[in-house]
């Protein structure tokens, strides 16, 4: 069995890991609680431990009805500890550059005619709901701006997300100290996920040789464009300067995957089953002394999805669907990783996963998938059973629990992003 207790493996820097708050407090709060790396303090501040590394992994608003605390948190985090605290840019975050075009006489082309002609706040609304995936950020926004003592009104909710991304907003402050993708030891940690269409592939159309010559070219691109957007720049057709930012974190037109991007692409299949990458671009990625990918965006559950192969690891750690409230917990070494959060099984039973897990470690079936089911063996429930995951059609998941003999004598073998075959 692997190991339970929430050592920091050999690596002098530890990283805290979390993605996907999406506007919710309590995920940050009960991150942070009792969790050796980082903390709250008395003034609700985040607080990395010297020696650790805190990453935040994208997509801090919309689902929630504390965005703007979240944001300014992790903002006056990143400045008060500039080099232990690192925030990658999510599609949630950046998405919401849009807003004073659209909300200003620019809406995008395939806004019916009766929402282009609407009152911003009805505007604004159908944006939310039909383009940028945030059903009920307006009501959320409401209820925050009413909670601190700001003004209600609807054209006021407006006016705040203006302001968030005008000069001194705090997503347009939080968006410039963020990033796209970053490399520690032998980790990559992107939001969207890593493709043989994105790996290398800075969107200018530039192909760079190396993960750190790319992850540098990415990170320079992405701050450009959010210099465009600072100083309003058009193209000569008149189309914003920043509008490549827009499209690269977004789903290629027409579907609700874009491999091109690292922003928007999925370590899932189309149910959002987890899968690993195709053996030729795991090569690629050791070739620079990758063994580790880390990601947000895709749900899977209530607890972090570790997939293994060999000596590679790709880890999901997107919880913002799950059935618990609280976040999950992920700390990260260049040679283990621990794994610790509650897991509500379909019985409605709540259980307790916690494991360490030694990169390479092969005694136990942490990571891989029976080959009859495409179920995920998650890892150890404090039950003594194992947790077995499956995404379903209708992006419902499958959690169940499992006794170890039960899977003596079953062919184990690498995820894969592919339809998981039913039983």
């Amino acid at each position: 069995m692997a190991n339970t207790h929430p050592g920091t493996s050999r690596s002098e820097h530890p990283v805290a890991y979390l993605t996907d708050v999406e506007g919710i407090w309590e995920k940050l709060a009960s991150f942070c609680q009792d969790n050796p790396h980082v903390h709250l303090d008395t003034e609700g501040r985040l607080v990395v431990r010297p020696g650790a590394t805190f990453i935040y992994g994208g997509d801090a608003v919309d689902r929630g009805p504390d965005g703007l605390r979240v944001v300014r948190t992790l903002l006056e985090a990143r400045q008060r500890q500039p080099s232990q605290v690192v925030l990658l840019a999510g599609n949630r975050d950046i998405n919401k550059l849009r807003l004073p075009r659209e909300l200003n006489g620019h809406p995008l082309p395939k806004t019916p005619a009766d929402m282009r002609a609407a009152p911003r706040p009805v505007l604004l609304r159908w944006i939310f709901d039909n383009t940028m995936g945030a059903r009920g950020a307006f009501e959320f926004r409401r209820a925050e701006l009413e909670r601190t003592g700001g003004p209600v009104s609807e054209e006021d909710v407006v006016d705040s997300f203006l302001g968030d991304v005008l000069p001194g907003g705090p997503l347009r402050d939080y968006l410039s100290v963020c990033q796209l993708a970053y490399r520690t030891g032998n980790t990559l940690f992107v939001h969207g996920g890593v493709h043989e269409r994105s790996l290398g592939v800075v969107p200018t159309g530039e192909h760079v040789e190396g993960v750190d010559a790319w992850v540098e070219a990415l990170n320079r691109w992405y701050s450009e464009q959010l210099a465009a957007f600072r100083e309003e720049r058009l193209e000569p057709d008149g189309t914003p300067a920043w509008e490549p930012l827009i499209a690269y974190q977004a789903p290629t037109p027409g579907e609700r995957i874009n491999l091109g991007s690292v922003v928007y692409g999925r370590m899932a299949d189309t149910r959002n089953h987890p899968g690993l990458p195709s053996p030729a671009l795991i090569a690629a990625l050791a070739r620079s002394g990758i063994h580790r990918v880390v990601v947000g965006h895709t749900p899977s559950g209530d607890c972090p999805s570790v997939l293994r192969e060999d000596s590679f690891e790709l880890i999901l750690a997107d919880n913002s669907y799950g059935r618990v409230e609280g976040a999950s917990r992920l700390f990260l070494g260049d040679d283990s990783v621990y794994v610790e959060g509650q897991v509500k099984l379909d019985d409605g039973r709540l259980e307790r996963l916690r494991f360490q897990l030694a990169l390479g470690d092969t005694s136990v079936p942490i990571g891989r998938q029976l080959l009859d089911t495409g179920q995920l063996v998650k890892g150890p429930l404090e039950s003594g059973d194992w947790l077995l995951f499956r995404a379903l059609p209708q992006f419902r998941v499958e959690q169940l629990p499992v006794a170890p003999s039960a899977l003596e004598g079953r062919a184990l073998g690498p995820p894969r992003a592919e339809a998981p075959r039913q039983v």
